[in-house]
């Protein structure tokens, strides 16, 4: 492993636990500490909770600052009004390209925090400042480095939160899905999360957060890595950014229209000339093995309106068979039959509805 990778201010935790550390976007991360597949069924079925302190937060303030992402991301931060609520988007290029996916949460109008990937952190950041700049606009762009970021998910999470910090539970526990509450001492509590499962996503002072991972521990929530963080979010049916989508490929054929927002005509976000009246040829879809084996990214895949390619794939820890997500020809559709090339054979498969897996339940 190289020296250069960065740290979370979890690392010598993570390395303590026999955890094992990979590089991920030029981080060391926990990829599991242990069972991999006992991490996934601790979020289905209780409470798990992941380092994402890699992820940056960028707080976005002053006077232009919700003229400007309404010019900078696709979906529109008009729809927030609510002290805390939080929006999807995807921050485009001037090709309709995606940048990045992120969470957007509003304080006030002249208060805002984005959450972004960790792999396009620095790209976001210099996007975001060279737009700022280029528009002439009145903001202040403040990277946080200073925070830590941790995902308590499952059924059980909230109330492991609360028992592990019960001072936090009366400004949290009313709180409803996509929203957040900013507590003392500059902590983030957002009821959001990447598994399918109900939780929390919290931003702490850098210097808090082994305190709160230990208590967190003390509380019966599972530490978990990345291979079971992957593993959830793709039964969820959630994209992964250099997977689903990147900057070559538009939210429409990525699945992510819905997070498009073309209904004020005056707003003119980066990106709305390339998507204005496209007709997407691709679509996402997700697919369902019927047979012994595993679908992983890169695979082809053949319908008959054309061909594809699994964007990811997976063995479903909860449903016991493989599945993934695919880009298909526009056309394809649910109850369709397909096939998916493993290792030079031609495997029968299904193509099926997202989410797989929601709350624990199968959907497919």
């Amino acid at each position: 492993m190289t020296a250069d990778l960065k740290q979370t201010p979890l690392f010598n935790v993570h390395v303590a636990a026999g955890a094992r550390m990979v590089d991920f976007g030029g981080w060391h991360m926990p990829v599991s500490y242990g069972s991999q597949i006992e991490e996934h069924h601790a979020v289905r079925r209780a409470a798990g909770m992941f380092d994402v302190s890699h992820m940056l937060n960028v707080d976005i303030r002053g006077t232009d600052s919700k003229a400007f992402l309404r010019r900078l991301l696709a979906n529109d931060v008009q729809r927030l009004s609510v002290p805390g609520k939080a929006l999807y988007s995807c921050m485009l290029n001037e090709e309709g390209g995606v940048i990045d996916d992120l969470i957007v949460y509003f304080f006030s109008d002249d208060s805002w925090r984005l959450v972004v990937n960790a792999g396009t952190a620095e790209t976001d950041l210099a996007w975001i400042q060279q737009v700022a700049q280029r528009e002439g606009v009145q903001v202040d762009i403040q990277p946080r480095r200073d925070l830590a970021m941790l995902a308590v998910q499952g059924p059980d999470a909230r109330e492991r939160v609360w028992q592990a910090r019960p001072q936090w539970r009366e400004a949290t526990e009313a709180l409803s899905p996509f929203s957040a509450a900013l507590l003392d001492n500059d902590v983030l509590v957002a009821r959001t999360g990447y598994t399918g499962e109900d939780g929390f996503e919290i931003a702490v002072p850098a210097s808090e957060v082994e305190s709160l991972w230990n208590d967190l521990v003390a509380a019966g929530v599972q530490p978990c890595g990345l291979g079971a963080r992957d593993t959830l979010r793709l039964e969820a049916g959630m994209n992964l950014y250099g997977h689903e989508m990147n900057e070559s490929v538009n939210p429409l054929i990525a699945g992510l229209a819905w997070t498009v927002s073309f209904k004020d005509a005056d707003r003119q976000f980066i990106g709305r000339a390339a998507l204005e009246g496209l007709t997407p040829e691709q679509t996402m879809v997700g697919v369902r093995l019927r047979e012994r084996g595993v679908m992983r990214e890169g695979m082809k895949l053949r319908a008959g309106q054309g061909e594809g390619v699994l964007t990811s794939g997976t063995m479903s820890p909860t449903m016991g068979i493989s599945i993934g997500m695919a880009r298909v020809p526009t056309g394809v559709q649910a109850g369709d039959e397909v096939e998916v090339e493993i290792r030079g054979k031609w495997v029968p498969a299904d193509v099926v509805s997202m989410p797989f897996v929601r709350q624990g339940k199968v959907l497919v």
